[in-house]
Order: C-alpha cells, then structure tokens, then sequence
C-alpha cells in the first residue's frame, strides 16, 4: 500500500520536470495532476498560453503522445489555464529575472531587481523580497536583497499565504540563484483590525410569536409483559394475559335514613326517687365494720377475754373521738 503511493509520487515528480524542461520560457507557474474517471487531467498554468498549445494544438499532441508512452498514462488530458496577473505570481517574476540577466549579464542587476519590484507594487501586492545571489558583480559571492512593503516571515501565513519561488540564471561568471516572495493583495491576515469612523446602528425587526399552550394529556402507562421463561433455566413459559375489559362502575344508592327523635329527658321527681332507691341499697358504714369483726374475732374470745371490747363498743368509742 505505502510503496504504492510512493511509486505514484515519484511518477507525478516526473512529469513535472519533464514539462518544466519542455515549456521552458513560456511563464510556466504551477503544474497539477488529477485523476478523473475518463484518465489523467494535467492543468497547466502559463502566462503564455499559446506558446504552450502551438499552431493548431501541435504541442498538446506531442506532450500527450510522449506521456502515454513514457509514462504509461492511458488517456491524457492538457488542460491550459492563463493567469491574469504576471506580476502577482512569484514563479513568473523569478523566471522574468532570470531571462533578463541571461540577456544583458550582471552588470545591470540592479536596474532589473528595482524595476521588477516596482512592478509588483504597482500591480497591488502587499509587500515583496528579491534576494539575488552568486558572482554578482565581480569574482566573490555576494546576496544582494530588494525589498519593499510589508511581508511576513514567520507563522502559518508566511507558510501558506505567502507566494514563494526560486529559478536559475546561467551567466558567464557563474551560476545565480533568485528567490522571490510576494505578498498578495487578498490575503486575510489575522492581527489586521478597521477601526469604523461612525458607529453602525443595526435595527432589527423584532416579531412577537404567540406561544402556543399545550394541552396537558394523561398518558396510561402501558401494563408490564411478562418474560417467558426459558426451557434450558426451568422456568414456565408465562401465559398471555388477558385483559378484559374494565367495566364503569355505577353509583350505588344509599337508602335515605330517617331522622331519629332525640331522648326526652326524665322529669325531676323520677330521677329523686332512683337517686334514694340507690343509697337505700347502699350499707353504712356502721354496718360494714361490725360485720367485719365479727368475721375475723373469734368465739372463745368473746366470753373469756372481758377486757376486749365489743364492735359497738369500738363505734362509741371512735366516734367520741371524732367529737
């Protein structure tokens, strides 16, 4: 799997550099390769474009003749797109650099390095960076850079938005190296802030909803199924219950009670009489103590003992007390 993705990388890397030989100085900026149902789709960006197809398609013929049979590719298709603004494109610009001094040699690399900076600006760009480096002018090494505007270096703009190329220029003294970075107009960056001279007053509609009241439902809660038991565990099976259906109970009536009479009250002269047939059924109290002692004393201590006292005798005596 993995070495299948590598060997189609390294197919795709191929291609590149074969086009990269083949439309040389024809403003080639970006080569893309997509798989589509129908084969393969090469999008070719040029500044150029009709160097690129040739008198009648001439050009497009050989590259796709040449692709399938180098490349093995089953049905090539070249798709040409042009780009609207040279000065924008970072592979564009190196490549013009390098023709110019190609053309008239280091002795004016000054000139070409100002002029095509200025073109930038002009064409709306942020910021841009030319970096010229080799035998330039005399025998020793030198970089010599051009800058103008505002660019970034570091973070994931300088990564992604930042457009950044390197060409090649075969002089006389050497070889020199270019390396152009450019800043887009269109960029979105993230510390940029607009401070509005007037406050914007935003009105908004507000629109009153009826909220709509919910009819409040009991739900009956339905009856619990019973699981049937198993043939391996032992349990019965549980039979299906029938419900029946429940039946409305109707009131009974209750018989109508008449009212009772309350209890005449007894006259006085009733309750007078029970009351005195009550304490006439009562003993005394004289009563109760000689039939007392008469139970516990015995006999024999009645005639012997002359000193002992009678139970009338007891009662006198007491009651002389009392007084």
């Amino acid at each position: 799997m993995e070495r299948g993705f590598i060997a189609q990388k390294n197919k795709e890397l191929q291609i590149k550099k074969y086009l990269e030989t083949k439309l040389s100085n024809v403003g080639l900026s970006e080569i893309t390769l997509k798989k589509i149902p129908l084969g393969e789709k090469i999008i070719i960006k040029t500044s150029r474009p009709s160097l690129v197809v040739g008198s009648k398609g001439a050009n497009i013929k050989d590259l796709t003749r040449y692709l399938k049979k180098e490349f093995n590719l089953e049905n090539p298709q070249v798709e040409i797109i042009e780009i609207k603004n040279i000065f924008l494109d970072a592979n564009v610009v190196a490549e013009k650099i390098a023709n110019s001094l190609e053309r008239f040699g280091s002795a004016r690399f000054k000139g070409v390095g100002h002029k095509t900076m200025e073109n930038v600006i002009d064409a709306g760009a942020l910021g841009v960076e030319i970096i010229i480096s080799g035998k330039i002018p005399g025998s020793r090494a030198k970089s010599w850079r051009f800058y103008q505007g505002y660019l970034k270096k570091c973070g994931d703009i300088s990564l992604t938005g930042v457009n950044k190329a390197k060409k090649v220029a075969a002089l006389k003294s050497g070889i020199v190296g270019i390396k152009v970075s450019i800043m887009p107009p269109d960029i979105k960056l993230p510390d940029k802030i607009t401070i509005l001279k007037e406050p914007l007053e935003v009105i908004e509609e507000v629109k009153e909803e009826k909220k709509k009241v919910k009819k409040r439902t009991t739900k009956k809660k339905p009856a619990k199924k019973k699981v049937r038991g198993s043939k391996a565990s032992g349990t019965p099976e549980a039979k299906p219950l029938s419900v029946a259906p429940k039946e409305e109970k109707k009131p009974v009536e209750e018989p109508v009670k008449e009212p009772q009479e309350a209890p005449k009250e007894k006259p006085a002269e009733d309750k007078k009489e029970e009351q005195s047939k009550e304490t006439e059924n009562i003993p005394s109290a004289e009563k109760l103590i000689k039939e007392t002692i008469e139970k516990f004393e015995p006999e024999e201590s009645k005639v012997s003992d002359p000193k002992k006292l009678t139970a009338e005798e007891i009662i006198e005596k007491a009651k002389g007390d009392q007084q």
